[in-house]
């Protein structure tokens, strides 16, 4: 009976080992990840002789690897092509590092990704024009970098975004119409970037958003009037932009918020009759947390 239970031991070991494994195209992206932001120089490390699974920040499911968190580990150098091998991963967050370069084109062909953190790092560049392609995805931050260029209309189509977030960069043109198709998102940033033209009515269409900010763009015209949709809405901040007229926000005068920024007051406007529970009237920068 002894004799039974060692054998019985080994090849339950031997089965978990071999199931800690996973496929060689992950490990191939994970090792051209781990190369080409100076792994050597991480603050911790992975050590490559180690079963994947026990990598850090890699999370290993039935042998697919389904998260990557590299938060503040000190990543250094551009992502490297190949990453869409990693076609089972569902949390990406390699924010507050040193990561430079362009985003690759196929970080976008992750169809299982919900969380795409990549914030207070040095990436410049456009993002992906497929980024929509994304369709799983419910967070992507990216802000505290050098991106350029427009914001692509494809982010329209990923349905299920609730945060949206790519403040601080050095993004310009017009506010994509698309976005107003993203029904579920709660919290857009766009905070500090070179923004122009009108802000799309469309956006009037976001019944879930509670958090709104366009400051520090050069944004003008008016403010939309389908923003008296926006019931959800909590956090608004549009200051230091180029709008014309105020006026359609009549309807705010009936809402309680917990911060709305502006720099200043409409002739045909008197924002003196809206209510807060707290007002700032500071710009906002975003911070980050280790989750």
């Amino acid at each position: 009976m002894k004799k039974y239970y060692t054998v019985l031991t080994l090849f339950l070991l031997i089965s978990s080992f071999t199931m800690a494994k996973v496929s060689k195209s992950e490990k191939k992206a994970l090792l051209a990840l781990y190369n080409s932001t100076n792994g050597t120089h991480w603050k911790k490390k992975w050590d490559l002789n180690r079963p994947v699974s026990e990598w850090y920040g890699v999370k290993v499911e039935d042998d697919k690897v389904v998260e990557l968190n590299l938060f503040n580990n000190n990543l250094m150098g551009p992502l490297p092509t190949g990453i869409s091998r990693l076609e089972n991963l569902r949390v990406l967050n390699l924010a507050f590092n040193l990561i430079t370069g362009e985003l690759p084109q196929d970080l976008a062909q992750l169809p299982n990704l919900k969380v795409l953190k990549l914030e207070m790092n040095r990436l410049k560049g456009k993002l992906p024009g497929n980024i929509g392609e994304l369709s799983s995805l419910e967070e992507l931050t990216a802000f505290n970098n050098f991106l350029s260029g427009s914001i692509p209309s494809s982010i329209g189509d990923i349905k299920k975004l609730k945060v949206l977030n790519l403040s601080s960069n050095a993004l310009k043109g017009n506010i994509p119409e698309s976005l107003g198709q993203l029904t579920q998102l709660e919290t857009l940033g766009l905070f500090e970037n070179s923004l122009e033209g009108a802000i799309p009515g469309e956006m009037g269409s976001l019944r879930n958003l509670k958090e709104l900010v366009l400051a520090n763009n050069s944004l003008n015209g008016e403010i939309p009037k389908e923003f008296d949709q926006l019931a959800s809405l909590e956090i608004f901040q549009i200051q230091n932009n180029k709008f014309t007229s105020f006026k359609n926000l009549e309807a705010l005068k009936k809402r309680e918020f917990l911060v709305f920024d502006h720099d200043g007051f409409d002739k045909e406007y008197d924002f003196k009759e809206i209510k807060f529970s707290k007002t700032r009237m500071a710009d906002t920068k975003f911070e980050d947390v280790e989750n």
